[in-house]
């Protein structure tokens, strides 16, 4: 119920905070809630099973397909068709990760991972063979503001409740899971697959239930994404975007919800920003830095992340946090003195 509680009052909080941003900004915020979602799946299952996957945005691709077929096919009101779109996203991305997650219990490390960038590679010839609407996607149906709503607010800003919503529903579920007897199991399979059998504790069905729960999540993000761009294709869910999921759950911290909820809008917001200030430089300079000055800068900050902080921005917190009372003791002590 605390859980509960705290994931409703942020929220609340999430969508109050929207009309203090504009349009663009909340578009943003719409794709950082979609990120959002599908990097706490992540870094649940990084971090508690140590289960490296490199293709999540694949799980993310398929709960945007099946979002928007299933919401174009709904002939109803909207929130049935949005309804009808994010149960067909969590069991397409669910059954897929059950396939994964099968596949992960046999795999370790490397080949788990391989298999993982495998199904990112192939995810254009998939559209192309598949009825998936090849290069061009599919189209998601559009969203508009509801009639009581549309002289408070703009379409993006309706957009954003939604993608937040969607990522409070699809994130909760992983808190709940963490710091229950589930997480309990994923860290003792982490820890020791051998004691975790001597245990009672199946490695194989503990991994295939973390993908699965990974999975889900990240169908939801793929969902949110859709509804934002009303455009599901290929391209947008690629290398580059699935290494990109990875780094937010490394820069946030492994197992860390909240920290991935500060990589997601990192990665959201920080291409954007060094995109503009690569649009200041000289056009030679300009036209070279486009797209790779942020690509670049990444990479030299994960490096420095990593080794500064390990544990990514969460763990840099926590020990703020601890600092912060040693702070506030000294002065007393010394008077005592």
């Amino acid at each position: 119920m605390k859980t509960l509680l705290r994931a409703l009052l942020i929220t609340l909080l999430a969508i109050g905070g929207t009309f203090a941003l504009d349009p663009f900004r909340n578009y943003q915020l719409a794709l950082a809630a979609a990120c959002f979602a599908a990097v706490a799946g992540l870094t649940v299952l990084v971090g508690l099973t140590g289960q490296l996957s490199l293709g999540h945005a694949v799980l993310m691709a398929a709960g945007g397909y099946g979002f928007a077929f299933a919401a174009s096919a709904v002939d109803g009101p909207w929130p049935l068709a949005l309804l009808a779109g994010l149960a067909a996203a969590a069991v397409v991305s669910g059954l897929l990760g059950l396939l994964l997650g099968a596949a992960a219990a046999r795999l370790r490390g490397p080949y788990l991972a391989g298999l993982t960038l495998a199904l990112v590679i192939a995810l254009p010839a998939a559209a192309n063979t598949l009825p998936l609407g090849g290069d061009q996607g599919a189209p998601a149906p559009f969203f508009p503001v509801p009639e009581a709503l549309a002289a408070l607010i703009a379409v993006e800003q309706w957009h954003a409740w939604l993608a937040i919503v969607v990522a409070a529903i699809a994130v909760t579920p992983l808190v709940v899971l963490r710091s229950g007897s589930a997480g309990l199991r994923m860290r003792a399979v982490l820890d020791d697959e051998t004691a975790s059998r001597l245990s009672a504790v199946d490695p194989g069905a503990v991994k295939t239930g973390a993908f699965v729960a990974s999975a889900v999540p990240a169908g939801l993000g793929g969902a949110v994404l859709a509804i934002a761009t009303q455009q599901v294709t290929p391209g947008g869910y690629g290398l580059a975007f699935s290494l990109l999921l990875v780094v937010a759950a490394v820069i946030g911290g492994l197992g860390s919800i909240g920290g991935a909820a500060i990589g997601s809008v990192l990665v959201t917001v920080l291409p954007w920003l060094i995109d503009e200030l690569a649009a200041l430089a000289p056009d030679d300079l300009g036209r070279r830095l486009d797209g790779n000055l942020a690509l670049l800068l990444f990479g030299a900050g994960l490096i420095a992340l990593t080794t500064a902080w390990p544990g990514g921005a969460a763990r840099l917190l926590d020990r703020l946090r601890a600092a912060r009372p040693l702070r506030f003791a000294t002065p007393s002590t010394t008077t005592e003195r």
